[in-house]
C-alpha cells in the first residue's frame, strides 16, 4: 500500500508528467463588439482566433494578407475562426468579405503581440493558447493548416 501511494505521489510532483493544455496563453486583448461595448477574449473561448496587426486597412501588407484570407473564406467561416484587427496608426474601412472584429487599442494589441508598428499576424487556438505568431504573409492554406493544427482540433480528430 505504500509503494503504490508512493508511486502516486512521485507522478502527480513530477515536473512534465501532467499534460499542460495551454503552454503560451494568448494576451487578453479587449475588442469592440457591434454596440461599440468593450469585450474581452473570454468571450471568443472554444473558437480560433486570427489577429491581424497593421497600422491601416490601406497598408499593402495588410491587403495582400486578406485577400490570401479571403481565398478560403468559407472553410474558415465553417469552422467558426474568428477574425480580429488591430490598426496601429490609422482606422479606415476594410474592404473585404471577412467580418472583422476591431481591438479596442490597436497599439497595446500590437505590443502584447510583439509585432511592433508593423503587419503582424497571430493565430490563437481553441484553448487560448498562441499557437503561431509572425511578420510575413501567410498563404490561404498555411493559415487554414495553422487552425486546424490545434491541440483542440487534433484531439477531437484522434480515435479512442
Amino acid at each position: 500500500m505504500k509503494h503504490r501511494l508512493l508511486i502516486v505521489v512521485c507522478f502527480l510532483l513530477a515536473p512534465g508528467l501532467l499534460p499542460a493544455l495551454v503552454v503560451n496563453p494568448a494576451p487578453n486583448v479587449p475588442w469592440l463588439d457591434a454596440n461599440g461595448k468593450v469585450q474581452g477574449m473570454g468571450a471568443f473561448k472554444g473558437q480560433p482566433v486570427i489577429l491581424v496587426v497593421a497600422p491601416s486597412p490601406q497598408d499593402r501588407t495588410f491587403r495582400a494578407q486578406v485577400g490570401q484570407l479571403q481565398q478560403m473564406y468559407e472553410r474558415y467561416a465553417a469552422n467558426k475562426v474568428i477574425f480580429l484587427v488591430a490598426f496601429t496608426q490609422a482606422q479606415g474601412r476594410i474592404r473585404s468579405n471577412i467580418p472583422f472584429v476591431l481591438a479596442a487599442d490597436g497599439p497595446r494589441t500590437s505590443f502584447e503581440y510583439k509585432t511592433g508598428d508593423r503587419f503582424g499576424i497571430a493565430f490563437i487556438g481553441r484553448d487560448g493558447n498562441l499557437d503561431y505568431v509572425t511578420n510575413k504573409v501567410i498563404p490561404a492554406q498555411r493559415a487554414f493548416d495553422i487552425v486546424g493544427a490545434s491541440f483542440v482540433t487534433q484531439e477531437k480528430l484522434r480515435r479512442p
